[in-house]
């Protein structure tokens, strides 16, 4: 199972790459590679500067056919993309590591070190987007239903500034009534 875990993870860190060339169509299977390159690369610089609008559903048929042109299905349970998903937390959470805090922007941060962390995001990203295709979750849906809760839980003109915990809020909102 490490083994897997480990093989899967090294191969989806390639995933990143691909994430870039979505805009190319499927139907560009050209067998002159040079070109595909090409349009590739291009796509990947014109890319560079726009935002980051890649729809969660473009990511997750990215990985589906990446999984699926490899028969790896079978390898992609639920909890075998969880434990992977664990571990890839766990590298992301290495980087930070004995660094004390660390400001916003990185500006401590070597360049080596800013794509060592943009590696390391992308691979908590594949594995949270391909759990949730193999869970049939519909992360727009769960993202928006949870902004909803947590809206409710911390009411803006009562949170402001502070981190406690939602308990905290219910429990004094609850004494003044």
């Amino acid at each position: 199972f490490v083994f897997q875990q480990k093989t899967m993870a090294v191969t989806l860190y390639h995933i990143d790459k691909l994430i870039h060339t979505l805009q190319l169509e499927h139907s560009t299977n050209n067998d002159d590679t040079s070109d595909v390159m090409d349009n590739r690369e291009s796509t990947a610089s014109k890319m560079e500067n726009d935002a980051d609008d890649i729809t969660v559903d473009a990511i997750k048929r990215v990985i589906h056919d990446f999984v699926e042109e490899r028969e790896w299905q079978k390898f992609h349970t639920p909890r075998n993309l969880l434990c992977a998903l664990v571990g890839e937390i766990g590298e992301l959470s290495e980087i930070f590591q004995w660094r004390g805090e660390v400001k916003c922007g990185l500006p401590e941060f070597s360049h080596a070190d800013k794509t060592h962390l943009n590696e390391e995001m992308a691979d908590c990203l594949i594995y949270l987007c391909r759990l949730a295709d193999v869970c049939n979750v519909n992360l727009k849906h769960a993202v928006i239903d949870k902004m909803a809760k947590n809206r409710k839980k911390y009411p803006a003109n009562l949170v402001k500034g502070s981190s406690k915990k939602y308990t905290h809020y219910a429990q004094n909102n609850n004494q003044h009534k």
